[in-house]
């Protein structure tokens, strides 16, 4: 490892093992942050050319020096390795090859406390983007599927006992309500992040007039964090909150997943899942295994486990500490298997088959009983009584149709009132 920019001359001794384990895997987990924090550079390079700290060569060559090591990395010429302590090192090492004095420059009133928490607050920007835009396609599939499956008929289950009949479609929309909600809470969650603390160096402020106002504009954020000790406090928190977001998608996906191993097993028979998500067994030849679903199942599970790592960090008292390099990989981690998740929701949604003439077989003449107790009640009989009667009455409840109970099923939410446009217009209102 060389590069290291808090050595102060040849008084200072390294011991490699020390250094290992201080470093960590950090530099390998910075590959997911590089680019976030050459745009951070760029932005406090701007930032200084304001206060002329820079002059205007400096700064032309400092940014051609950052597009240059852009393209370079993105291309695979650059490699973020060993030989660094982190990829701040590695960019302020760059432009020095590079540019010299200037390159030595780019450091002046920022640490890289303030460095490693605007690359992470872009990087969670752009995680609450993704995750909204995955949570508006997985709505809108589980939309359309339900406006041509509303009707269809399919045992509704409390208690996992057959309680009422229900519908594909009510299924389906059940699914589009929860990842709407889910796409607008990554919208405040997004907001609530959108901060910039660059400018706030090691938790004091800097005797310089930094101009945190342009590299606010130039980073795209909201809204500046003001207080230094705030900035180098949130670190951890905002993490945790986009964290929590993700993990309230992936409920969603756990009770998707939850319903389709059983609806696909051999007992209920209700749904074929897609081909391309299941595996074979590798000794019974029978076998079609919903791997796909129940690691889908099981994707929450690596999230949590990282909210429980980061907060067990954060018993902090205020200012940075080392102990915060430790969220960096329970974070990259549970960003990187959440939206690998939920990006195989959509296309899984679409292309499941339900077989009628299974989820038809499966209401039985007793899940009609609250039907009967309600038009009982809607006719003037007191419900506890209509309730006891619907019981009793097996006759009541023989040789009906699910098909015609959910014509009947006309409260808002309802098949026979799903209120799907309302929907939709929830969903592209939330878009906006």
């Amino acid at each position: 490892m060389s590069n290291l920019i808090w050595a102060k001359g040849a008084t200072t001794a390294i011991d490699d093992r020390i250094m290992r384990f201080c470093a960590g895997e950090d530099v390998i987990l910075d590959r997911h942050l590089f680019l976030y924090d050459i745009r951070a550079s760029k932005a406090h390079a701007l930032g200084l050319l304001n206060i002329n700290i820079l002059s205007q060569e400096e700064y032309d060559s400092i940014l051609e020096g950052l597009e240059e090591l852009t393209r370079s990395y993105e291309e695979g010429n650059f490699i973020l390795d060993e030989r660094y302590e982190d990829g701040h090192s590695a960019i302020e090492a760059f432009l020095i090859e590079k540019l010299g004095d200037a390159g030595k420059r780019i450091h002046t009133g920022r640490s890289r406390n303030d460095q490693v928490l605007v690359a992470t607050r872009l990087f969670l920007k752009d995680t609450c983007q993704s995750a909204g835009e995955i949570a508006r396609r997985i709505a809108t599939v589980a939309l359309d599927c339900a406006e041509s499956t509303m009707m269809q008929p399919m045992p509704g289950y409390t208690h996992l006992q057959r309680a009422v009949p229900s519908s594909v479609g009510m299924w389906f929309a059940a699914i589009a309500e929860s990842f709407i909600d889910d796409a607008n809470l990554c919208q405040f969650t997004s907001s609530y992040i959108d901060s910039n603390p660059l400018g706030t160096a090691a938790g004091y402020g800097v005797n310089l007039p930094l101009d945190r106002k342009a590299t606010t504009e130039a980073l795209g954020f909201d809204r500046m964090q003001i207080s230094p000790i705030y900035a180098q406090n949130s670190r951890g928190k905002f993490e945790l909150q986009v964290i929590d977001t993700l993990s309230q998608l992936l409920l969603g996906v756990r009770r998707i997943a939850w319903d389709l191993s059983l609806y696909a097993t051999g007992e209920f028979a209700f749904v074929d899942l897609p081909d391309a998500y299941t595996t074979g067994s590798s000794i019974m030849p029978n076998k079609r295994n919903p791997d796909v679903v129940e690691l889908l199942r099981a994707a929450y599970s690596v999230v949590a486990g990282a909210r429980a790592e980061i907060q067990s960090v954060l018993s902090l008292p205020s200012g940075y500490h080392r102990d915060l390099q430790n969220t960096k990989p329970p974070l990259i981690r549970a960003v990187n298997h959440a939206l690998a998740a939920l990006d195989l929701v959509p296309d899984l949604l679409a292309n499941l088959t339900f077989d009628d003439d299974a989820l038809r077989a499966a209401i039985s003449d007793d899940m009609y009983a609250t039907d009967v107790a309600v038009e009982l009640a809607a006719s003037g009989v007191p419900f506890r009584e209509a309730y006891r009667q619907a019981a009793a009455d097996t006759e009541m409840r023989s040789g009906r149709d699910p098909a015609e109970s959910l014509q009947k099923r006309v409260s808002a939410g309802g098949a026979a009132n799903p209120l799907l446009l309302e929907l939709r217009d929830r969903l592209k209102k939330g878009s906006r």
